[in-house]
């Protein structure tokens, strides 16, 4: 029997590829998003008595994990990349419905004429995202307390401090002024977690004299370059992605 699903939406988001994407929702609470809501879902009135509510859940698919299929096994980022887990106990993408569950805080319904639109914030979903369902959060039965977590007992730890180069402090002020507002807390809530592979965060930046590897990734029309040395991160400059929009 087969039990075929609609897109009921799309996510524009600040996260245009899939490195520095926060593992979880609601680690990132300057990650900003939109979700379009595709015809013929796009009726003001499949809305009407949502903006009651604070927070959503938004079930969505893994569309950037589809070609890979599934795994039995996974190696979960939060146990360091060097155990296998079953992937049912984990929230790995690569599962045999590759389907995710985001809770993400609402901050506004836009019905106008250009269609409709859910602006989020907290959002851990990448650019392109297709949404088959959002529900309402629900405090009373959402949240439990007693719940237990196995290894992911506690959130994880903000691994270093964030600091700008000056190139990158005027770089970044300027996109704040010009349509960006909250980008240098976005930055920092997202590189004092850690974003690297494990097999990067296991070596230490100068291992074998090396100088501390450059990394780039894309968050709205920017290309944001950093590093890590001394214990911290150092955004090192924001580069303009040339013809991209800004999303989110």
């Amino acid at each position: 029997m087969e039990y075929p699903f609609q897109i009921i939406g799309i996510i524009r988001s600040c996260f245009k590829e899939k490195f520095g994407v926060p593992r979880q929702p609601g680690l990132a609470t300057e990650a900003r998003a939109t979700l379009e809501l595709q015809p013929p879902y796009d009726r003001p009135e499949s809305l009407t008595g949502l903006e009651g509510f604070s927070h959503l859940w938004v079930v969505f698919v893994f569309h950037q994990a589809l070609r890979d299929g599934w795994r039995p096994t996974v190696r979960p980022p939060r146990l360091g990349g060097n155990r296998r887990i079953g992937v049912f106990a984990s929230r790995s993408p690569f599962r045999p419905n590759p389907i995710g569950l985001s809770v993400v805080a609402l901050e506004k319904i836009d019905t106008s004429s250009a269609g409709c639109h859910l602006h989020l914030r907290g959002a851990d979903l990448l650019d392109g995202t297709p949404v088959l369902d959002i529900k309402p959060y629900v405090p009373y039965c959402d949240a439990l307390p007693e719940a237990t977590a196995g290894f992911a007992s506690a959130p994880p730890e903000e691994v270093f401090a964030v600091g700008f180069s000056e190139v990158a402090e005027v770089q970044c002020a300027a996109r704040e002024a010009a349509g960006n507002p909250g980008l240098r807390k976005l930055i920092e809530q997202l590189l004092r977690l850690d974003p690297r592979p494990a097999y990067c965060s296991r070596r230490s930046p100068d291992e074998d004299g090396k100088p501390a590897r450059q990394f780039g990734m894309r968050l709205y029309d920017i290309d944001l370059r950093w590093r890590v040395e001394e214990g911290r991160v150092l955004v090192t400059e924001l580069l303009a992605v040339p013809d991209a929009g800004t999303g989110g």
